[in-house]
């Protein structure tokens, strides 16, 4: 993966351990058409193959939406459907490395999905959600409905999916879809500060914790792989690393290895 390649809707720049990847469409909140769709998944396999990457952050570009989930437009023909819309926010919530979502601005219907498979979200006080599936008709897919109940649970999800709520930056700290609430103005330096805590830490270990937990979430747990990626932590010279620095009182060195 280039260190930054360009997209005309899509950007992705790598910044040592942490790749981030910015939607651009900001005249049109964001919305993802299926050529965007297309780009963020061979983005994201790219980030997946990049051994160098231990964070991804995802953003969008201008200060009013992060996101507004699938263009309106192609679902009306056709060229853009609830299960090609899937294909990318299982990709992403598959990720092997940490992810946190920088909430430029609100986020609305599928977008709000796509900040639910990051692991981590950060946002302002001026964010507002909406998921107005409701009222325009539309059931989301199975996938979908049970990442709201397995990620911020029932009745989370019954107030924005089933009445098509709007909430602000304090019910959505409080319902746990932001993670880190950041004071106005300070979006950057909280992301930044998560994205570089994360990039510190041992990366075998937060990558087996990650897809353990995402299993345990998901009640997909494969005992005997997550047994041997457990293994291979132990085993590996980070956690030889991790103890000497403890015992030293130093910063570790991890090389993922």
């Amino acid at each position: 993966m280039n260190d930054s390649s360009q997209n005309p809707t899509v950007r992705l720049d790598v910044d040592g351990a942490v790749t981030r990847i910015t939607l651009d469409r900001p005249e049109r909140h964001n919305a993802l058409r299926a050529v965007e769709v297309a780009a963020l998944r061979a983005m994201l396999d790219g980030v997946e193959a990049d051994t160098r990457t231990r964070v991804l952050v995802l953003t969008g570009a201008g200060e009013s939406t992060f996101c507004s989930g699938a263009s309106l437009a192609q679902m009306r023909t056709g060229e853009m459907s609830g299960a090609i819309f899937d294909t990318l926010t299982d990709r992403l919530a598959r990720l092997r490395v940490p992810t946190i979502c920088r909430l430029n601005g609100s986020v609305y219907g599928g977008g709000a999905e796509l900040a639910l498979c990051c692991d981590f979200r950060v946002g302002g006080p001026g964010v507002r959600l909406s998921v107005p599936a409701a009222r325009l008709g539309v059931c989301y897919p199975l996938g979908g409905l049970t990442r709201y109940v397995s990620r911020l649970g029932l009745g989370p999800a019954m107030r924005l999916l089933l009445a098509a709520e709007e909430l602000d930056a304090e019910a959505l700290f409080r319902i746990g879809f932001l993670t880190h609430r950041a004071e106005a103005g300070a979006i950057d330096m909280a992301t930044d500060e998560l994205a570089g805590r994360l990039a510190s830490l041992a990366p075998l270990a937060v990558q087996t914790m990650k897809r353990t937990l995402v299993d345990i979430a998901s009640g997909s747990v494969d005992r005997e792989e997550i047994a041997r990626m457990i293994a291979r932590c132990n085993e590996s010279k980070d956690f030889v690393e991790g103890l000497a620095a403890w015992s030293e009182g130093r910063d570790p060195d991890f090389r993922g290895t």
